[in-house]
Order: C-alpha cells, then structure tokens, then sequence
C-alpha cells in the first residue's frame, strides 16, 4: 500500500512524528517475528511484510524473523507425488519427507525471503536451525518420524548477526548431534529463540484477527490477555482447535523470558507496523499478567 497522494506533507510529518515514541522504546530491541502461512501465499501481502521488516531495521530496530512454509511443503510433495500423512494433526516426517523441508524450507523459502527484504532496503541473511548449531532437537514421537521437539538453542549465531547489523533469516529444521534433521514447528522454534534471545516483543503472525471471545466474528477481538485468561478460555472453549498450540507457544515464550507475545492477522497490511509503531496496535497481546 503506497503512500496515497492526497495525503498533504504535514499529515506525512505527523504521522511520523507519532511514531517517533514507538521509534524511541523498540530501536536498539529485539523482536521475533514468527512469519509463514497463509501471509506467505499472497505474494503482494509477502512483499508488505518484507517491506514493514525493513523499515524496522532501518530505524534501528533488531529484527529476527522466523519462519515456515508449510503450503510450499506441500506443494512440493504433491509435485513430486509424495503424499502427505498426518497424524493427529501433525504431519509425519519420513526420511525422504526431511530432504523435501530441508529443500524447501532452508532453500527456496529461505533464500526468497533474503532477497525480498535486500529489494527492500534491508541487509539480510538467510540461516537454518542447523547453521551454528541454532536448533538442537531429539524426536519428538517416534509415530511422527523426523519431527523434532527442541532440546537446546544457540544464540551466539543470531546475536552475532545483528551485531553487525543484519536480519537473521531462519528456517526452522534442526539437528541432532549424530546429524539427524528434523522438521520443527515453526511457532515453537520462534517462541524457543525469542526466549533464549530474551527478545522485547514475538510477534506471531496468522490467518485470523487475534484470539476472538467468538471465532466468527473479528468484532470480538480480544485486545489484551494475560496467562492465566487465557488458560481459563481453554477451559471454557473460547480458544480451540488450531489457536490452542498457537496460544501456547505464546505462553511457553512469555515463560522462557519473552515481555510480551502478539498474535496477529499476517493478511492485514502492514499489521506490523500498526502494531509496532501506534497507539492502536494490532490482534491480542498476551503478557505475563
């Protein structure tokens, strides 16, 4: 969405000079955003996200971005007419399953988003949680094969990065130290990192409006939630079926040191930037209460 041209030079400057507070408190921070989806399909969407992530790193904000590929994984698959089997919900990872992610996600998706955001303006750089040792798993349930359950992080690699400013890139496989891979969810290895990294804020970014009192209607956003809300609206079925695992994560960041978590709609444009950079923010923010 480019600047509209009605928009006289002092409504620019006052939009700037609004942010500038939000400037002020993030520049200097870490923040994770946890990046994948359905936001990720829609190429001009893709490109606004690239765009908001640049515009952080160029006022100074640390930016590290997490993400995944779950509909290029399938896609691929199917191309090379390899089904995809799920098992409660969670896909099953054979050996030949672990090459196509490693392919996917640490190749093409990684390397598409590093050139995305250098079009931009931003320097990055494209890592997976195997580079450095970043993501050391075990397997996570012998039924799901390769699918791993994080057992270390290794920060130095990333910090290392935005020391000499640049945007960490990281796709989420890991490995074990016999050299396994393994598929890792991408909301757990950016609840994982944001937490090891101490980050100021994770942004998880999804294809609703936030945690909703209901589901149906984006009306019923709830702005603000701590822990213990939310562990209540488990219990009483306001947030279910895929918002569960969603919500946890946010829940294990907050507990692994994170200030706060958002979950916010990726399809939204610039939804970062709202969130970051004014008073009004975007989806539901989750603290430790």
């Amino acid at each position: 969405m480019s600047m509209d041209m009605h928009f006289s030079n002092a409504e620019r400057a006052e939009v700037l000079t609004a942010a500038l507070p939000y400037i002020k408190k993030y520049s200097g921070k870490i923040v994770v955003i946890k990046y994948g989806g359905n936001a990720m399909i829609n190429e001009q969407l893709k490109q606004q996200v690239m765009e908001d992530i640049a515009l952080l790193w160029l006022i100074g904000v640390k930016v590290v971005l997490v993400h995944g590929g779950g509909p290029e994984i399938s896609d691929t698959m199917k191309r090379l007419g390899k089904e995809a089997v799920f098992v409660d919900g969670l896909r099953v990872t054979d050996r030949e399953t672990v090459d196509i992610v490693q392919m996917v996600l640490a190749g093409k998706v990684n390397k598409s988003l590093v050139n995305l955001i250098q079009t931009m303006g931003g320097h990055a750089v494209g890592l997976s949680g195997i580079d450095g040792g970043i993501i050391e798993a075990k397997v996570k349930d012998e039924r799901l094969g390769y699918v791993g359950e994080i057992t270390k992080i290794r920060t130095q690699p990333i910090t290392d990065l935005l020391e000499k400013n640049y945007i960490p890139v990281i796709s989420t496989i890991a490995s074990d130290r016999q050299g396994d891979v393994y598929n890792i969810n991408g909301d757990t290895a950016a609840a994982f990192i944001a937490g090891a990294l101490g980050a100021e804020r994770l942004i998880m970014m999804t294809d609703i409006a936030g945690i909703l009192e209901n589901k149906d209607d984006p009306s019923t956003l709830i702005p603000q939630i701590t822990v213990t809300e939310a562990k209540k609206l488990y219990d009483s079925g306001v947030i279910s079926g895929g918002m569960i695992p969603k919500v946890d994560c946010c829940i294990e960041a907050l507990e692994h040191g994170v200030n706060n978590v958002i979950i916010m709609d990726g399809r939204i444009p610039h939804s970062i930037l709202m969130e970051l950079l004014t008073d009004e923010g975007a989806g539901t923010m989750v603290t430790k209460g």
